[in-house]
């Protein structure tokens, strides 16, 4: 067999963590090879290892037949391996032809840029693999999308014939990681070798060809793609059976808790992102938000948690208009928030798991007395929480950066939920968490609904809101176009309503 990547035993330990314990697999020349687990099974660490950015403690590397030995970022782009990182790595006021050409430019008359060429050759390359991106135009006018084409473009650039993509949907609509795929087939069918890193199992099953299933750093298994399903894999990741269609009773609605009225937002550039945007969420409830990104969800959320002002409209919680747009006014008034970036703003990274438990409670008894922090309640607390909602390893003084994503979330969500909120807002919940992690947060949001809550979920996953939301609003170019009760709707029609084909309002003015 032709194998284009080999790894034997490979093993790895980080200070009280074994991040890869023993893991042996082979790729085959132009395959599309998975590699799927938790966060935390050691998937990242594996690539790391093999892009030369980790050195490993034990085992053995062969790319196309040749042990590497100190491998480093440079001898594996030398050896034809390139890697896409789930975080871009571009700069913003560089062009499509900068950014991809960096540290490997073409000069003319020994020192100039020669833009031209550069051009030349970016716009070939693009061509040649149907990455159809604009070579002058600046990265940071880009969606991500496209954004996730340049660097996909920079590896091949230096000629990679591996190409490792470290969870490339994380970020992707559902639009853009069909575009995403066509790209993979394209790669495939030239001859490259794609290690497609996720934890998304539909995805991983319609893409790959192979698949390797981690958990606490080992091999659980490896399975063709014709021979397992999604409850297989999850069964190895998570090492029970888990629940892709979440029970949940009929709900039971009550009094209105959240009234948004003709609520008009400007983004950060000063366009209206959200225009006369109108809903009502009572308790007991789940309204979901569906929409392509940047369709105003941000400046939704952000207006309806105090974090940015309105431009006109009205937003009234128990039939009191909030006048001041401030977190704190609409904590107090009884919003908790699942913010969409965990690591930006909904935690302190290098805070220990108890002090990120109780941000924002500060000043309530149970964890200070005369302006003096009580350790003893936040510890105490923070047990509690790391009990209730299963954050491993069990230890509050850990710096909450050393966990993985998911336990990471679910002290956000830990936190949230403590607040005992009447309007819990959950923006991108479970983006980035493994299919374990996912449904708990999923049964955390629903057992809110069944306490009474009013539940906000915003999210760019249909699924996600087709199987937990109890009515659904379609958010389209900053207006909602039509609203569903979510069993009756259908991916079908929610599609048509996000890419502005359908407006439901139109056909009720009909």
């Amino acid at each position: 067999m032709d194998y284009a990547l080999e790894l034997k035993d490979i093993r790895k330990v980080f200070p009280g963590v074994v991040a890869n314990d023993g893991i042996s697999l082979s790729v085959r020349k132009g395959e599309v090879f998975a590699i799927v687990g938790e966060n935390g099974a050691g998937k990242t660490t594996l690539m790391n290892i093999i892009y030369g950015l980790y050195t490993p403690d034990a085992g053995e590397v062969k790319i196309f037949n040749k042990e590497i030995k100190h491998n480093t970022p440079k001898k594996a782009i030398e050896m034809g391996v390139g890697m896409v990182h789930q975080h871009f790595m571009l700069i913003p006021k560089f062009t499509v032809t900068e950014n991809i050409v960096l540290g490997n430019e073409f000069v003319k008359n020994g020192i100039l840029f020669d833009k031209e060429k550069s051009k030349a050759e970016v716009k070939k390359i693009s061509e040649m693999y149907g990455l159809n991106v604009d070579p002058g135009e600046l990265v940071g006018n880009l969606p991500v999308g496209i954004q996730q084409r340049v660097e996909i473009l920079k590896v091949l650039f230096r000629g990679a014939e591996i190409l490792i993509l470290d969870e490339p949907t994380a970020v992707l609509t559902p639009q853009e990681t069909k575009e995403l795929f066509v790209t993979i087939n394209a790669l495939k069918a030239k001859g490259k070798t794609v290690i497609f890193i996720s934890h998304k199992l539909k995805e991983v099953l319609e893409i790959s060809d192979r698949i390797t299933v981690l958990k606490g750093g080992k091999v659980m298994g490896t399975k063709n793609k014709e021979d397992t399903s999604e409850s297989d894999l999850a069964r190895l990741m998570v090492g029970r059976d888990v629940i892709f269609e979440l029970p949940k009773v009929e709900a039971n609605p009550k009094e209105i808790i959240l009234e948004v009225s003709n609520l008009v937002i400007f983004n950060d550039k000063g366009i209206p992102s959200v225009k006369n945007v109108s809903f009502k969420l009572r308790s007991g409830e789940i309204l979901g938000i569906a929409g392509v990104e940047g369709n105003g969800q941000k400046e939704l959320v952000e207006a309806i948690t105090g974090l940015r002002p309105i431009k006109s409209g009205k937003v009234k919680i128990r039939g009191k208009e909030i006048e001041k747009f401030n977190p704190w006014i609409f904590r107090n008034a009884g919003i908790a928030h699942i913010p969409e970036d965990r690591r930006v703003m909904g935690l302190v990274l290098p805070f220990t798991v108890s002090y990120n438990l109780f941000l924002g409670r500060q000043n309530e008894n149970i964890f200070s007395n005369k302006g003096f922090l009580n350790l003893k309640g936040i510890s105490q607390f923070a047990d509690q929480k790391i009990e209730e909602f299963d954050i491993r390893p069990r230890d509050r003084n850990l710096t909450v950066d050393s966990l993985s994503g998911g336990n990471q979330q679910k002290v956000v969500v830990a936190r949230e939920v403590s607040y005992d909120p009447d309007v819990l807002v959950a923006s991108q919940p479970t983006r980035g968490l493994d299919v374990g992690a996912t449904e708990f947060v999923q049964k955390k949001l629903i057992e809110q609904r069944d306490e009474g809550k009013a539940v906000l979920l915003i999210s760019l996953e249909l699924e996600e809101i087709m199987n937990v939301s109890d009515r659904i609003a379609v958010l389209y170019n900053g207006e909602i176009v039509g609203e569903l009760n979510a069993k009756e709707a259908t991916e079908e029609e929610l599609g048509l309503l996000m890419l502005g084909v359908k407006d439901m309002r139109k056909e009720v003015a009909k």
